[in-house]
């Protein structure tokens, strides 16, 4: 079990679950990220036979993937909170809810592991790249996007500054989240080959910031960070905060953006077909060569 202990996690299952009844209606970011990691995978020449999807609770990304991948068999998982005091495993629909983020799953089992939208949950980020290594057969893929960067940078600006005027202080009211180059280390502390990091961002519009705060609601995506303030925020501090959004993150049409940065992480299983990095000093052609100069030695 992991001692680092950022989100709670039954209250994420406790939000997740709640959502579940009305997740339609607000999945629009669940499927639109699930649609660009399917056109990831059909970038690459191959096919995952088995494969695991990591975290979700909803057959959104099983269902926007169709034939993309090549899948054959597709198990799901998700995380569950420290309430949960035993494994479940629904061996029928392929299901099984993990404990604390310990994969129970055995070394080379899949040869894709992929999720979306589920590891900015995740406490130990680090321990649980480390274990899908573990879990992919060699050449095996692990391709997930999360959020990060500066999403929802405007609704933190607007929450932090109206908490400020009218409660004379801060709490912490927007899950920390990883930036792509960090993320791209996690990759390669893992052990994976051929590690990459990139991002998108996408901004939608929203008619007002209680808008938004209900399509959070809707997708499960509400404040579970541990030390977060255990009270109801203060009608007024909302009121205010959605005043400032409005003021200062409006477009020309009168809505509200915003901004969602989505980090996709790829890496491979190590495989001696794979490309490998030549040693020093075995290079057959020089890179004053190639950019016709003359080479300059530095004493």
């Amino acid at each position: 079990m992991t001692d680092i202990y950022i989100f709670d996690h039954n209250s994420v299952d406790l939000h997740r679950h709640r959502a579940q009844t009305g997740l339609s209606k607000h999945d629009f970011l669940l499927k639109e990220v699930a649609d660009r990691l399917g056109d990831r995978l059909l970038d690459i020449a191959r096919n995952f036979p088995q494969a695991l999807n990591l975290g979700s609770n909803h057959n959104i990304l099983t269902e926007v993937l169709g034939p993309r991948g090549g899948i054959e068999q597709f198990s799901s998982s998700q995380f569950r909170g420290r309430s949960q005091q035993e494994k479940v495993s629904d061996t029928e629909n392929n299901s099984i809810e993990v404990l604390e983020e310990i994969l129970p799953f055995e070394p080379q089992s899949y040869d894709l592991i992929i999720s979306n939208l589920c590891l900015h949950w995740v406490n130990d980020l680090p321990g649980t790249l480390l274990q899908a290594n573990r879990c992919l057969k060699p050449n095996g893929l692990f391709l997930s996007a999360m959020l990060g960067g500066d999403t929802l940078k405007e609704l933190r600006s607007a929450l932090m500054e109206a908490e400020m005027e009218v409660e004379d202080g801060v709490s912490p009211r927007v899950s920390p989240l990883i930036d792509v180059r960090d993320a791209g280390a996690l990759l390669q502390r893992a052990g994976f080959a051929l590690p990459v990091a990139d991002y998108d961002r996408i901004e939608v519009s929203y008619a007002s910031a209680f808008e938004l705060m209900k399509e959070l609601r809707g997708m499960g995506e509400t404040n579970a960070v541990h030390n977060r303030r255990k009270t109801f925020t203060r009608r007024e501090t909302l009121l205010k905060a959605a005043q400032i959004y409005q003021d200062k993150f409006q477009d020309e049409e009168g809505r509200i953006t915003a901004t969602f940065d989505i980090i996709y992480l790829a890496g491979w299983a190590p495989h001696e077909s794979q490309q490998q990095p030549l040693r020093p000093g075995t290079a057959t052609s020089r890179l004053a060569d190639f950019l016709e100069t003359d080479e300059t030695k530095i004493n």
